[in-house]
């Protein structure tokens, strides 16, 4: 009933919400790109070197083009709005994710937490927690961590510091 009460205000607000949206509620590319976007929230609002690097993560690790990329991210920012936990968004990953897949998601979160060069406990926290409900073990997760912040370090400096020579 629930369900039904938010697609009707939604429907008022953008009637054409539901007929834009490409990305479904079960489909794991929406479920993570709304994890990458939480990451990218925590700290207030992304910088452009945030947003840059998300867009960038989107279209080469789901293989998309910009538009389909600017569609996803909206439809995950909008998901990821009326979210109250991180559960619904890892439970279809678990659902339709391999171990590997869920690896580089949790990679993909760390690759955000690192674009601004800083490294805040919300955002170390909330990759924990996701890591946790997508299966991954904490040797993995500190694995993927130290290996994405060596990574990070080892980018030469672009106009705007480290973390823009790597978008």
């Amino acid at each position: 009933m629930l369900d039904g009460l938010r697609q009707f205000i939604a429907d008022i607000v953008s009637p054409d919400a539901q007929a834009d949206r490409t990305f479904g509620d079960s489909d794991y590319r929406l479920a993570a790109t709304a994890l990458l976007v939480h990451v990218v929230s925590l700290d207030g609002e992304p910088t452009a070197i945030e947003k840059r690097k998300l867009h960038s993560l989107i279209e080469s690790r789901f293989q998309l083009d910009p538009g389909s990329a600017d569609k996803l991210i909206a439809s995950a920012m909008q998901v990821e709005g009326e979210a109250v936990d991180l559960y619904h968004f890892t439970s279809v990953i678990m659902r339709s994710v391999n171990e590997e897949g869920r690896l580089r998601i949790v990679e993909m979160m760390w690759e955000l937490v690192y674009a601004d060069g800083e490294v805040s406990e919300f955002e170390d926290n909330v990759v924990w927690r996701a890591a946790d409900l997508l299966g991954i073990s904490s040797r993995d997760r500190i694995d993927l961590k130290h290996r994405v912040a060596e990574k990070q370090a080892s980018l030469p400096k672009g106009p705007w510091g480290t973390a823009d020579a790597a978008i």
